[in-house]
């Protein structure tokens, strides 16, 4: 964001918006959306938004197992998808072996 911040100020003051939008108008409690933020943060890979929601969950009254929890229920709910993603892409894998089928990339 340092980069956002200094040469386009005006997108991240509009983030900061979109925050305080979220926090006044939330429909959920805030162990929820720390719940959700966490398990976005981890499948994004975002260690400063995992470090954030991991102690914003404990704040709100989380524990560790619960995180923990939400932590396993985020690699299998991925590993499911990316299982389903990949037999999809090399389902025909005779095909691509035979030269059939050729990446473009």
């Amino acid at each position: 964001m340092k980069l956002l911040e200094e040469f386009f100020p005006e997108f991240t003051e509009m983030l900061d918006g979109m925050d305080e939008l979220y926090r006044n108008n939330r429909m959920i409690d805030e162990k929820t959306y720390q719940f959700i933020c966490f398990a976005l943060s981890i499948k994004a890979r975002s260690k400063p938004c995992v470090l954030k929601h991991f102690k914003g969950a404990l704040d709100a009254g989380a524990t560790v197992k619960e995180l923990a929890y939400i932590l396993a229920l985020v690699m299998r709910e991925a590993a499911g998808a990316d299982d389903c993603w990949t037999h999809d892409v090399i389902g025909d894998w005779q095909e691509i072996i035979a030269g059939n089928i050729k990446c473009d990339c």
